[in-house]
């Protein structure tokens, strides 16, 4: 019986012999970047593909290999690649002329559609979920006088807030006070313990890059019981997890925090980010106000994204849109998980509608710390072996569905997962 170590090592002996352009390409962007990266995310052994162009759900690699995309670019890919209508928006706004350097009508009618359909007070754009979410903490130290915030362990909240492990060495320095996601009696404790310090509590309602996790309805109600009572803000990260109702997931689930964060897709796949939510809050940074907070950034109001985002939301992902999308999602994982229970293998696909992520798994999942052990290399073997039939997800086994992909390209990836299967199966019981 071959070892797992011998499978990925030939894997991956395949994947660079079928490669050369990219392989080339790896080693003149090493020379310029560390690593021949500038995105962490994006790195897999023994190189990354590297993306030539991309249609409607297709991708094409500098080698000629095609791919049906379902990393949907981590989520914010929502539209596939060269929507016609998004095209057409992003040339419209171009044509006006790129940035302005003064306010203009399509910021305010952006902030309209957003603050409508994700029931916010006020809003402030920024350019990444990552702006949004360190904004949104320092609005709540600001507000409630405070200095701790409670992330949850496996949590990220962007590139400076990452909690997987504990905490990344880049991080901003707040003082934080790990909780315990999923788990109501461990992190009350902790939020008694830490009231009188405690700023606010972040948190995605579902986990996007720890695992597709959703975190429970009493959870939730919990820590909204809890910050309501100790006047600490709630923070809802809904930068992924937005697309998953047409309200956002707190919508779905009745819960409504104190403060959301956007990003990602809202912006109509552009670089944006937006954070937004209570009147009381968010007034802290009307620059007619003495004493107002000072929020920056030069491509705040960009009208490429503007513009963009205001028909992508209206006109592209319309409530419709997002229902139909989100029940293909949730069909292709009930599929999936019909299909390892089938061949009885140690696979688990977890998530919420267009959001899945395969675990190599078969217990329960509640947590980060449940798919701890699991091991990462069997993750890379399904990696590459959905490379070789033509299917891109991400290397830790998430997919995020664009409006682009069809049931058909559904059938597809179920055909290439049970391929995967049926050649590794003594590696997956």
């Amino acid at each position: 019986m071959p070892t797992l170590d011998a499978a990925l090592t030939d894997a991956m002996a395949r994947f660079a012999e079928a490669r050369p352009k990219t392989r080339a390409m790896q080693q003149r962007a090493c020379e310029v970047m560390p690593g021949g990266n500038t995105r962490t995310v994006l790195f897999t052994q023994p190189f990354p593909v590297r993306i030539e162009t991309g249609e409607g759900a297709s991708l094409t690699d500098i080698d000629g290999h095609r791919y049906l995309d379902l990393l949907g670019e981590y989520s914010a890919g929502i539209y596939g690649h060269s929507h016609p209508r998004i095209l057409a928006a992003a040339r419209a706004a171009l044509e006006k002329g790129l940035n302005f350097g003064g306010h203009h009508g399509e910021e305010v009618r952006l902030a309209e559609v957003v603050a409508a359909r994700f029931a916010l007070d006020l809003v402030r754009f920024t350019n990444s979920g990552t702006e949004a979410n360190m904004m949104a903490l320092s609005a709540a130290r600001c507000f409630t006088g405070r200095r701790k915030i409670m992330p949850m362990q496996g949590g990220y909240h962007g590139g400076t807030l990452y909690f997987s492990h504990g905490a990344s060495p880049v991080n901003a320095p707040f003082d934080c006070v790990m909780g315990e996601y999923n788990d109501i009696d461990a992190t009350r404790k902790l939020i008694a313990e830490h009231a009188d310090d405690l700023a606010a509590v972040i948190l995605e309602p579902m986990l996007g890059g720890g695992g597709c996790i959703p975190a429970s309805h009493d959870f939730l109600a919990m820590l909204r019981d809890e910050t309501s009572r100790r006047g600490i803000v709630l923070i809802f990260d809904e930068v992924m997890t937005s697309r998953l109702h047409p309200g956002g997931l707190s919508a779905s689930l009745g819960i409504e925090p104190d403060l959301k964060t956007l990003g990602k897709y809202v912006g109509g796949g552009m670089s944006f980010g937006a954070f937004g939510g209570s009147r009381a809050i968010m007034e802290l940074f009307d620059p007619t106000r003495p004493n107002a907070l000072p929020h920056a950034g030069t491509f705040n109001n960009n009208t490429l994204t503007m513009t963009v985002g205001a028909v992508a939301m209206t006109e592209v992902y319309t409530p419709e849109a997002c229902i139909a999308l989100n029940a293909r999602g949730d069909r292709l994982r009930d599929r999936l998980n019909d299909l390892f229970m089938r061949y009885q293998v140690r696979m688990k696909a977890m998530g919420q509608g267009s959001m899945i992520a395969i675990h190599p798994t078969s217990g329960d999942i509640a947590s980060p710390n449940d798919i701890e052990a699991t091991d990462k290399r069997l993750r890379q073997l399904l990696f590459l072996d959905l490379l070789e039939q033509g299917v891109y997800i991400a290397e830790r086994g998430f997919m995020a569905l664009s409006l682009m992909v069809t049931d058909e390209d559904c059938d597809r990836v179920l055909a290439a997962v049970e391929s995967h299967i049926t050649a590794r199966r003594e590696l997956l019981v």
